[in-house]
């Protein structure tokens, strides 16, 4: 059973839909996340690239998966995803029901 530290949420934008589920699905496959989800409605993203402020409509994914599996997680995604420096942050779940974050563990470290 996954303990709750052990949880974590996984935040990553990505230029396009298309581009979204390639990441998600491939993730799942790899068991590297027990769930991926994709707003379909674009983000507004302002940010500072290359000393410019840019604009872009992105689409973000929300994954579920495990600090083990964090490093591999965050390598596949770099291959995947079409930008130089994707964004990949991963934020600590510290509390939830035993039974859907033990279904993540299973779903992620169970290989």
């Amino acid at each position: 059973m996954a303990k709750k530290v052990d949880v974590i949420v996984v935040l990553v934008t990505c230029k396009s839909k298309g581009e979204a589920r390639k990441i998600v699905t491939a993730l799942v496959k790899k068991r590297l996340v027990a769930c991926g989800n994709i707003l379909e409605s674009p983000v507004s993203s302002i940010y500072r690239w290359k000393g410019k402020i840019e604009r872009a409509k992105e689409y973000l994914v929300v994954l579920k998966s495990t600090r083990r599996a964090f490093a591999e997680l965050e390598r596949e995604v770099a291959q995947l995803h079409s930008y130089e420096v994707p964004e990949i942050i991963a934020l600590p779940v510290t509390d939830g029901p035993r039974k859907y974050l033990a279904w993540i563990g299973a779903n992620v470290d169970g290989k």
